[in-house]
């Protein structure tokens, strides 16, 4: 972990927020424990000198926003909000084809950590670009399609985006476990992208102690940006009211 620094977003007295890139682990789990890993908990400790505490999850091949507490105290202000309004997540993610609508809900109950009873579960999504490729995915068609999407997933499912765009078809780029093996398969071959491209771009809360409501946004990385220019998808730009748009 020598001279590695993870950007910083926001930082307070009481929370801290960066931009986690893909392959990092969020904390220590039972299944991921050795001493090599990149976990951003404890790369976080170091560079700024004091313990940290997680508010919430993103997967590992997740990138983007990803908040701390600065203290056991504050991040247990927090972590309740999270199924609530007073937290707000968006997404940025690559899928197969061209969604049916523009701005849709998909509600589709989703089991607990993949196993268990089914749990309700919300996802929103708006397509912010799309294009055709001339260049052929599969044998079936002599073109591909591709969109991008802003994803809020009202609930907080495990793989919640990943698993409800899959149900719908239109998978997530990269995405080795829910995914379309032939879409990662030539986006691997064609692009040398090997990358799961969902990026946690926007976050929201309410500040427990000062009742203001902060704002997030992590920049893509490079590999993201780099595909989006390659198949003709227009990136946002950096959104200082960005959610307007609910």
């Amino acid at each position: 972990m020598e001279n590695l620094n993870l950007e910083i977003l926001y930082q307070d007295e009481y929370f801290v927020a960066v931009n986690k890139p893909a392959g990092m682990l969020v904390h220590r789990t039972n299944i991921a424990f050795e001493e090599n890993l990149l976990i951003a908990e404890r790369v976080l400790k170091e560079q700024i000198g004091q313990k940290v505490f997680p508010l919430h999850r993103i997967d590992r091949p997740t990138s983007g926003v990803l908040v701390f507490g600065l203290s056991s105290e504050a991040a247990s202000l927090v972590q309740p909000l999270f199924p609530t309004e007073d937290v707000k997540k968006f997404y940025l993610t690559v899928v197969r084809g061209y969604m049916t609508e523009n701005h849709g809900v998909i509600e589709h109950p989703l089991k607990k950590k993949l196993i268990g009873d089914l749990q309700e579960a919300k996802s929103e999504y708006w397509t912010l670009s799309q294009n055709e490729i001339p260049i052929a995915s599969t044998s079936r068609y002599p073109t591909s399609r591709y969109s991008l999407l802003k994803v809020y997933p009202h609930t907080g499912r495990m793989h919640q985006i990943r698993r409800h765009l899959a149900h719908d078809r239109h998978y997530v780029i990269g995405d080795s476990t829910h995914g379309d093996n032939r879409q990662n398969h030539f986006f691997r071959d064609t692009f040398g992208m090997d990358n799961l491209l969902l990026h946690a771009w926007q976050f929201e809360f309410v500040h427990p102690m000062t009742k203001e409501t902060i704002k997030l946004e992590a920049d893509l990385p490079g590999y993201f940006s780099d595909i989006c220019v390659k198949l003709g998808l227009a990136v946002p730009p950096n959104e200082s009211n960005f959610l307007l748009t609910l």
